[in-house]
C-alpha cells in the first residue's frame, strides 16, 4: 500500500505522487486525475474521467442499436 502526505500548495492543499504511485497510474506530469466514490463508502484515485467513459458507453450502445442509419448517413 502507497501512503501521501497532503501539503500546501500555494493557498490550497495538494498530494505529492511518487514516483511508483506515478507509474502503477499510468500518469505524467500535467494529468488529470479523477476522485471517484467506490462502491464500498471509500474512495478512489483514478485517471479516467467517469463522466467520459459514461458518455462513451452511451455512444457505443447509439452505434450498435442504429448502425443501420449511421451507415447510411456516412454514404
Amino acid at each position: 500500500m502507497l501512503s501521501f502526505k497532503i501539503t500546501t500548495v500555494g493557498a490550497s492543499s495538494g498530494v505529492i505522487l511518487t514516483k511508483e504511485a506515478m507509474a502503477k497510474l499510468k500518469v505524467k506530469k500535467g494529468d488529470t486525475l479523477y476522485l471517484t466514490e467506490a462502491p464500498d463508502g471509500g474512495y478512489r484515485l483514478t485517471p479516467y474521467d467517469p463522466d467520459f467513459a459514461r458518455q462513451f458507453a452511451l455512444a457505443e450502445d447509439i452505434m450498435h442499436d442504429d448502425r443501420e442509419v449511421l451507415r447510411a448517413l456516412a454514404k
